[in-house]
């Protein structure tokens, strides 16, 4: 029987399967027995380990030594450790991907812990007599979740197993689980669109593309405000839900109906969204606007400014973001003057410079213009890099403009006189609207410095423009 070795630091040990890591635990005896602190998140996580959420504690106690079990991979993360006795551990990659097939193997003792990520098979040999094996898992088992099995014999991945497999106890089920090339392999964690149907969400499918983990849900397919939408899906199968649905008729927000509308929608269906991620461990990113702001700061707008909105659409957004801040993982996306594949302001400028109007449009608004596809490919990129969880601006780069100059932008790049754009005041544009006419923020522009330091470098808002008319 080997000696239990005491006094070890914390530390954590990469292995050459992608979140697979062994930890060595601190443990303290004298000739009394011993103790370890088997679970510590706080530490733990400092060192790098996912605060993956454990619901449920199992036991698996081996009395003779060669007892051999595995190797299963379940869609849930596991923390697996040893209370007594001595383990040989195999673990097998079966995730889809390039490690697909990838192999580590290791003893555990009491002093000794490794994290099995989701779809890592896992299986061990005893090499003590009453070896108790436990593991911590993030979801309860259920007959509708995918898993994986591999034959503890298999050739491909040549397990040397300390005791010959003819001369152990193995279950008649683990002898029948199939080789490597039989394996189906485990799909990643799901990734839910919301919005599906609109610009963004139309620009997250070309960003993402069209893959069987990935969903896309219009409000026919998933309705956000609906109260039993925690039960609407299996929500553990899901590890990102991208929330790019939202009331966004600003003038509209301000009657009756459309003040209820935007609240359903801005505020109540991220909210129920936070929740929902937050019981499950989902990675939550939400779409957010210059609205919350009231535009009269002096310079650009950081992810850290105070809410100050002016009007309903405004508020219900600021709302939503407070909600979705609540979830662990969370991801707010900041935007404004967004320009998309629909009925959008280039458009209309497009179409007026063609057909020999020469139009009135407001100056004393300034901002920048956001395509959808720079929204989603910075969504993709943080999603993509693990960037720190938070706030993050999300426009066009260069200089501030207002919506006057875009258009005067418009008309030159479609080849018209830009002069023929004249500018008026918020105020004058808006004195004979018919309907309610939601206040607007003068100043839009938002700080991109935070973006910039995860390594995404947003393209210049008049490229962007260039290309879009382009194409």
């Amino acid at each position: 029987m080997a000696e239990l070795e005491f006094g070890k630091q914390l530390s954590a040990t990469r292995t050459p399967i992608p979140g697979l890591v062994v930890f060595d635990l601190p443990v303290h005896g004298d000739n009394r027995g011993w103790f370890k602190e088997n679970w510590q998140r706080e530490k733990m996580t400092a060192l790098g380990l996912p605060d993956f959420g454990p619901v449920q504690n199992n036991i698996s106690f081996n009395d003779a030594v060669g007892t051999t079990r595995g190797i299963h991979a379940e869609p849930w993360d596991k923390w697996v450790s040893v209370a007594t006795g001595r383990i040989f551990g195999a673990w097998v990659d079966l995730r889809e991907g390039p490690t697909f097939g990838t192999v580590f193997t290791t003893e555990l003792d009491p002093s000794r812990a490794i994290f099995v990520p989701r779809g890592v098979g896992n299986s061990y040999q005893t090499l003590e007599p009453d070896t108790a094996y436990t593991y911590l898992v993030n979801d309860h088992w259920s007959p509708e979740a995918e898993y994986a099995f591999l034959n503890l014999a298999d050739e491909t991945v040549g397990i040397d197993w300390p005791i010959p497999l003819d001369q152990v106890e193995v279950s008649a089920k683990d002898k029948a689980h199939p080789r490597l090339a039989e394996v189906a392999p485990i799909a990643p964690r799901k990734i839910l669109v919301t919005g599906a149907g609109g610009q963004l969400g139309r620009a997250l499918r070309q960003g993402l593309g069209d893959q069987p983990h990935i969903e896309y849900a219009g409000r026919a397919d998933l309705d956000l405000t609906d109260p039993s939408l925690a039960g609407a899906r299996r929500w553990r199968d899901y590890g990102t839900i991208i929330n790019a649905a939202a009331y966004t008729a600003a003038d509209l927000a301000e009657t009756p109906d459309g003040r209820r509308d935007a609240w359903r929608a801005n505020a109540d269906a991220p909210a129920r969204l936070a929740r929902i991620a937050a019981e499950h461990g989902i990675t939550l990113v939400h779409v957010s606007s210059d609205y919350v702001f009231d535009g009269s700061k002096d310079g650009a707008y950081a992810e850290d400014d105070p809410f100050s909105p002016l009007g309903v659409y405004g508020q219900s957004k600021a709302a939503g973001d407070v909600a979705v801040a609540t979830a662990p993982r969370h991801y707010i996306i900041r935007t404004s003057w967004v320009i998309g594949d629909g009925k959008n302001f280039v458009r209309t400028m497009a179409s007026l410079a063609e057909r020999g109007v020469d139009p009135k449009v407001v100056d004393d608004q300034i901002g920048r213009l956001t395509f959808t596809e720079d929204i989603a490919g910075a969504i993709v990129h943080l999603l993509e890099t693990g960037a720190p969880y938070g706030v993050y601006n999300v426009t066009g780069d260069g200089p501030e403009q207002s919506w006057a100059d875009i258009a005067r932008e418009v008309y030159r790049q479609t080849g018209h006189d830009p002069s023929r754009v004249t500018g008026v005041t918020t105020d004058e544009y808006f004195a004979n609207a018919e309907g309610p006419v939601a206040p607007r923020p003068r100043n839009s522009v938002l700080d991109l410095s935070k973006l910039r330091a995860t390594g995404f470098v947003p393209e210049s808002a008049v490229a962007s423009l260039e290309r879009y008319l382009r194409g």
